[in-house]
């Protein structure tokens, strides 16, 4: 048992420091990878342009009634956009695909007459109107490495219209085949420099550059910048290969309310509709959280045809389709401040503070094993040489002394010749009244002396 104790202390002792070492280099780098129960929902709504919310009609939005009407009209209007991403399959120990459907609704307007109306929605499965508050929906799918967050290739597709009835997703879906930036989440360990971020909207990946640091709800965040540029929304194919709606609208110069030198009222005119846009992104730099958000969207009609044989009127023709700042509101990015948190904190207790508090417990084990065992080696010395054993006092036992007992006996006389082996005899007594013992009962029984 003496052997024992130390042996066990410093087994361990071992293992503790070994699961301190190998916790960093197996543990943590299995916990940094895109989470399979990710469930991201974020809402923005349109805020003025300086950012401050309030305002109850910052965006403006294009008029979809007046196409049957005699002139085109934009309108004030309060956005909202919201997105839910959530993984779906294929997802496995290597790739995640994520889910994320994106609606724009019309919250409030104001109308030509100056009226505050909060337009209607249509149930699903509905026909929808030109009054209908829904402005777009998407689902966007893509499969991304859970390691880097990049796209994999796997899947990566765009839904632009509703499933039918025993249809099929892939007949209203267009393949997204040049996607290489990071949408809706950054990867691990993001540096101070220009990252590819994928924008929507006109379907192509754009520089985000690093703008500088910014604390947001107590969590350090890195602020990234990227400038969509301006791209022709009719050039990007709905399921069936063609403009998708409302990016070509061909209508009479006077529809338009352009006029000038050699330009009719009743001439077609077709606009092509025309996207930009300054994305902001805010981002946890050790776990890649995207915190908060912003983004200024500019879509317009505007002649595809800027060459000089082309009337200046129409080249320089601009009429707004939809312009606001989204901004993530505060609980959305409470929420991902919460998440970006809990993610440091899980990295924080794998990759510091378990193997911290190991290697301590495993060094403190090793110790009073070592001492165990030099305490042990040298009682064992002790008794074998002898050498530091203090001498008794006199009429004391010595403590290492071993314990005997000696049997004696009553030795005779000196000089007498009894046997010292005999054992002495004792004669029974005869009892009155009772008939003579046997003559036996007064034997002796004595060892013959020794020669």
């Amino acid at each position: 048992m003496r052997r024992f104790v130390p042996a066990l202390l410093a087994f361990f002792g071992t293992a503790c420091i070994a699961a301190a070492i190998a916790i960093p280099l197996w543990l943590v780098p299995d916990l940094k990878v895109v989470p399979l129960d990710l469930d991201i929902t974020s809402d923005a709504t349109t805020v003025s342009a300086d950012g401050e919310a309030g305002d109850r009609f910052p965006a403006v939005i294009f008029d979809r009634c007046s196409v049957s009407e005699d002139r085109a009209r934009t309108l004030e209007a309060h956005l909202t956009q919201q997105r839910r991403s959530v993984i779906v399959e294929p997802s496995d120990s290597r790739q995640a695909t994520v889910q994320s459907a994106q609606t724009v609704r019309i919250d409030r307007l104001r109308d030509a007459e100056g009226q505050e109306i909060v337009p209607p929605f249509a149930a699903a499965g509905e026909t929808r109107t030109c009054e209908d508050g829904l402005l777009t929906a998407t689902i966007d799918r893509v499969s991304v490495n859970r390691k880097t967050s990049v796209p994999n290739g796997a899947v990566s597709s765009l839904q632009l219209e509703a499933v039918p009835e025993g249809g099929n997703v892939n007949d209203v879906s267009v393949p997204i085949d040049n996607r290489n930036g990071f949408q809706y989440k950054f990867g691990f360990d993001v540096q101070k420099r220009d990252y590819a971020y994928y924008d929507l909207n006109t379907r192509q990946d754009c520089a985000a550059k690093f703008q500088g640091e910014e604390t947001i709800d107590g969590v350090k965040t890195y602020h990234f910048a990227c400038e969509v540029p301006e791209t022709d929304l009719s050039t990007l194919p709905n399921p069936q290969g063609e403009a998708p709606l409302g990016t070509m609208l061909t209508m009479p110069a006077k529809w338009w309310g352009i006029t000038g030198r050699g330009i009719k009222p009743e001439d077609p005119i077709t606009m092509h509709r025309y996207a930009s846009a300054t994305r902001h992104v805010y981002v946890e730099p050790v776990t890649g959280t995207i915190v908060d958000g912003r983004e200024d969207q500019h879509q317009y009609f505007k002649s595809p045809d800027q060459s000089e044989s082309a009337p200046a009127p129409v080249r320089d023709f601009r009429m707004d389709a939809l312009k606001g700042t989204f901004k993530w509101t505060d609980e959305t990015v409470q929420n991902q401040a919460d998440k970006a948190s809990h993610y440091l904190n899980l990295l924080k207790v794998g990759g510091f503070w378990t193997p911290l508090i190991l290697g301590i417990v495993g060094a403190i084990l090793l110790i009073i094993a070592a001492l165990l065992f030099y305490r042990g080696r040298r009682d064992d010395d002790a008794v074998t040489e002898g050498a530091d054993v203090p001498p008794a006092a006199p009429g004391e036992r010595s403590a290492f002394e071993p314990r005997t007992t000696r049997l004696t006996k009553d030795v005779p006389p000196a000089g007498s010749n009894a046997n010292p082996w005999e054992r002495p005899t004792e004669q029974i007594p005869k009892v009155q009244g009772e008939p003579p013992a046997d003559d036996s009962a007064t034997r002796s029984f004595r060892k013959p002396p020794t020669e």
